[in-house]
């Protein structure tokens, strides 16, 4: 039994009339019958009642046209899945990001996609920039939004959004009714601050910041979260410099000051594996450039 088989037969059993089912499916009325004939013989059982004048369905042929309509209509919407899935329309994108972009770019992105690409599911994990590495050398996420920079040739990697450093400091400080602080006034300050190897990018250029003041930072505490780093400010645990996004995280007790100094600026960016094929992917990061175009003009 082939598709055609089906098609024939849904065809004659809406016209019944083998001349007007053969003229929609453009071909003759001989071949048709036959074709009839012969799904009947596989089948098992008559579909039609034929005579000189009249073709009616059996009542086992009123039964299987309700399936194989059925069994149509299901090919249909899996062509009609196929193709929006071969387009980046369907299927899902699995997603890392480092905690600070939930402040900046992530939002927007995520909205963005979901308003242009309602049929494909997102599914976020939290991670460090070191876990989305790993995460991605092992297929369990397919974009990454981390700190670069990357060095493996594993990865495609683009900057989409680049910021200023600010401090962040507990909101009894003597600097905090300052409009701005100075990088040298916070010499003495003990420093909250996260481990190198989370994101290499991002902390060395906090320290490279503070060595232009001729001093490295005394660090009190070290956290893997920016929210974290946040709270233990807010705990007076010490002061903290960081990407100028955070200051949409309003946490009681905590005051962001702009620093007096040109800062380093520090960069996001969004990493894939260098071999993904995938057409939903790709659809995610082209939503990705656009609107990192858009925040650029």
């Amino acid at each position: 039994m082939e598709l055609r088989h089906l098609r024939y037969f849904v065809t004659l059993a809406e016209e019944l009339h083998f001349g007007r089912a053969a003229e929609r499916l453009h071909i003759a009325q001989p071949p048709l019958s036959q074709q009839i004939q012969q799904l009947e013989t596989e089948l098992g059982f008559q579909l039609f009642h034929r005579t000189k004048r009249t073709v009616q369905l059996t009542e086992a042929g009123q039964i299987f046209l309700g399936e194989v309509q059925q069994i149509l209509r299901q090919l249909e919407q899996a062509v009609q899945l196929g193709r929006q899935a071969s387009r980046g329309l369907r299927g899902q994108v699995v997603i890392g990001f480092v905690s600070s972009a939930a402040y900046n770019v992530l939002p927007t992105i995520l909205q963005t996609f979901r308003t242009c690409i309602p049929d494909v599911n997102l599914e976020l994990h939290e991670l460090t920039t070191d876990q989305q590495l790993q995460w991605l050398r092992d297929g369990r996420i397919d974009v990454g939004f981390l700190r670069p920079p990357v060095e493996e040739d594993t990865f495609c990697w683009e900057i989409i959004f680049n910021e200023s450093l600010v401090v962040a400091l507990p909101e009894v400080h003597p600097l905090a009714n300052q409009s701005s602080v100075s990088l040298s006034s916070l010499k003495n300050e003990l420093f909250i601050l996260f481990p190198r190897p989370l994101a290499p990018g991002l902390y060395d250029s906090i320290i490279s910041f503070c060595q232009q003041a001729n001093f490295s930072p005394s660090v009190a505490q070290e956290a893997i979260q920016m929210q974290t780093i946040v709270s233990l400010v807010a705990a007076e645990m010490g002061v903290a410099i960081v990407p100028e996004s955070l200051q949409h995280l309003q946490r009681t007790g905590v005051v962001y000051k702009p620093m007096q100094e040109l800062t380093p600026k520090v960069t996001l960016a969004m990493i894939w594996l260098r071999d993904n094929t995938s057409a939903t992917v790709q659809r995610f990061l082209e939503v990705v450039r656009q609107v990192a175009i858009s925040w650029e003009e």
